[in-house]
């Protein structure tokens, strides 16, 4: 039987038919390469070789290896400005070294591999292009043959390089088609998002984008609407919203404050009177839910409300009927309500101090406005808002810098939009330069009156300023150590409320309990809390 040894031809019109399939059958680049590599080590013996590629920044990086260890492939570092890989794609010419054991520094610092049989390994590297342009290199390490099997090796590696070349450009199309796709996804969600967003309510986070949804399908029906939220939040902005959205928003939006009023003022506010029906009552007057007549009623306020004035409102949300203060005759109107409270009604209701009828009768669809501080994205949208608004009514033109706009979405705002304003039209106000810096802030001069406001209701924590303490002797007394841990628990609650208020600001925490920040530092410490980071 006579052997044959595979024609050289045949050996590699196979490999590159399996590398094209390899190619054109995955759409993950990096395991392609990677099994292209494993290719050529089966097929032609490589004993290690690697695929580099330009990313963005004009940096190789490596794109798959084949030979090399985890740590090894760590270490490797490779730039265009220096060694044989850079050299090949800045010139875009292959590159052979016959011997790599008698190189003085051996290709990318790799140790070389130790040949059998007193063989050589030889290094090649050829560029990878796409129209001329080049952006990698193949390189592999093979035992040496001869002259003419290297001439060979590059002329096959180079077709192989193209192969990669040309798939890599195309997953590159592709991604920048993908990215293109996703950017006008973004831009027409943004875009459908705002023709939802009502006019006049600013925001889109995604808390917010909720509740433009949600006030886009209340405003179609004539249900009561309850809003919920801590005060500043914008209740008023949002019952606005709601009107203006609605098949009512031709006709009145009437706004009470309910907490602002007695309850002898407030049922002549709402129900209106006769004249002649208390002293200076000279004319008849007509109240709110009559001026509201067809459009919108806004009772902010109304967990203030007293019991007593409660049955009387849960008659006219009932009949949608009421009688004027001093009058018998009955008025019918057609008002579609909105309420809003920052109580929590839920817990005055078992405590009697709010009607469970009425709590029932304003519920029937409730949306509950987030804190600021739960949505810092609409903090930056909300200050150039304000800015602007500042800069008309004053003619002024002025702008905030990056680093003072950190600043204000670092806070912790427990008085929502509303301090914010106060905030921005201060600030404004008192800066020296037509771009607000970060130092005209007036929590950056102990000037921020939200510090003022809550220190009063924080108690000030006694701790030492010095860390080295003598240690008292231990007792095995269950009490005493009860009340300790009751203390340190009332501490460390103290710190964490003052660091909320702060919004996480340890100087400014700081000067809320009157402590040094070097005592703060060891306070939050001790306690074991860890400082948030927005």
């Amino acid at each position: 039987m006579v052997s044959v040894s595979p024609n050289p031809g045949d050996v590699e019109l196979v490999t590159i038919y399996e590398i094209s399939k390899i190619l054109s059958s995955s759409l993950d680049l990096e395991k392609s390469m990677y099994e292209v590599l494993n290719v050529l080590e089966v097929h032609l013996g490589l004993q290690r070789g690697m695929v580099t590629l330009l990313d963005d920044s004009g940096e190789l990086k490596i794109a798959a290896a084949r030979g090399l260890t985890a740590e090894q492939r760590r270490k490797i570092q490779i730039t265009v400005r220096e060694g044989i890989v850079g050299e090949i794609v800045k010139t875009g010419v292959p590159a052979v070294i016959p011997n790599v054991a008698k190189e003085p520094s051996p290709p990318l610092n790799l140790p070389p591999i130790e040949p059998s049989d007193g063989e050589r390994v030889s290094f090649i590297g050829v560029p990878i292009k796409s129209n001329r342009h080049c952006f990698g290199v193949l390189n592999v390490e093979r035992t040496y043959k001869s002259a003419i099997a290297f001439q060979r090796d590059i002329r096959f590696l180079t077709m192989a390089a193209n192969l990669i070349g040309q798939t890599a450009r195309l997953h590159q199309a592709v991604e920048t088609d993908r990215s293109r796709l996703m950017e006008e996804k973004h831009r027409l969600q943004k875009e459908l998002d705002g023709k939802s967003r009502p006019d006049n309510v600013i925001g889109l986070s995604k808390r917010m984008n909720e509740i433009f949804a949600e006030v886009k399908h209340a405003a179609t029906s004539n249900s009561t609407i309850l809003l919920r939220g801590e005060s500043g939040t914008g209740k008023e902005v949002v019952a606005r919203a709601i009107h203006f959205a609605s098949r009512r928003k031709d006709k009145p939006f009437i706004k009470v404050n309910c907490a602002a009023l007695s309850d002898s003022l407030i049922e002549s506010e709402l129900f209106g009177h006769e004249k002649g029906s208390f002293t200076g009552a000279l004319r008849d007057h007509k109240g709110r839910f009559e001026q509201a007549d067809g459009g919108t009623l806004f009772l902010d306020e109304i967990g203030d409300v007293s019991p007593s004035f409660q049955a009387k409102l849960l008659r006219v949300l009932q009949e949608r009927e009421f009688e004027r203060v001093g009058g018998t005759k009955t008025i019918s109107v057609d008002v579609r309500l909105i309420c809003a409270t920052n109580r929590d009604l839920e817990e005055m209701v078992p405590k009697g101090q709010f009607r469970a009828d009425l709590y029932y009768r304003i519920n029937v669809v409730s949306i509950f406005l987030p804190p600021l501080r739960e949505r810092r994205e609409d903090i930056p949208d909300l200050v150039w808002h304000f800015l602007n608004k500042f800069n008309i009514a004053n003619g002024r033109d002025l702008s905030i810098s990056p680093e003072a706009m950190e600043v204000l979405k670092s806070c912790a705002w427990p008085g929502n939009v509303r301090e914010l304003e106060n905030c921005v039209e201060r600030t404004a106000l008192m800066a020296r330069y037509s771009m607000i810096a970060d130092s005209d802030v007036p929590c950056q001069r102990n000037q921020c009156l939200s510090t003022l406001l809550w220190r009063s209701r924080i108690k000030p924590i006694d701790i030492p300023a010095v860390t080295s303490l003598p240690q008292a002797p231990v007792r095995d007394d269950s009490a005493q150590a009860a009340a300790d841990s009751g203390q340190a628990e009332s501490q460390r609650e103290r710190l964490i409320k003052a660091m909320e208020k702060a919004g996480w600001v340890q100087a400014k925490a700081a000067r809320m309990l009157n402590l040094t920040p070097r005592q703060m530092g060891y306070a939050l410490k001790k306690h074991g809390i860890e400082v948030r980071r927005f």
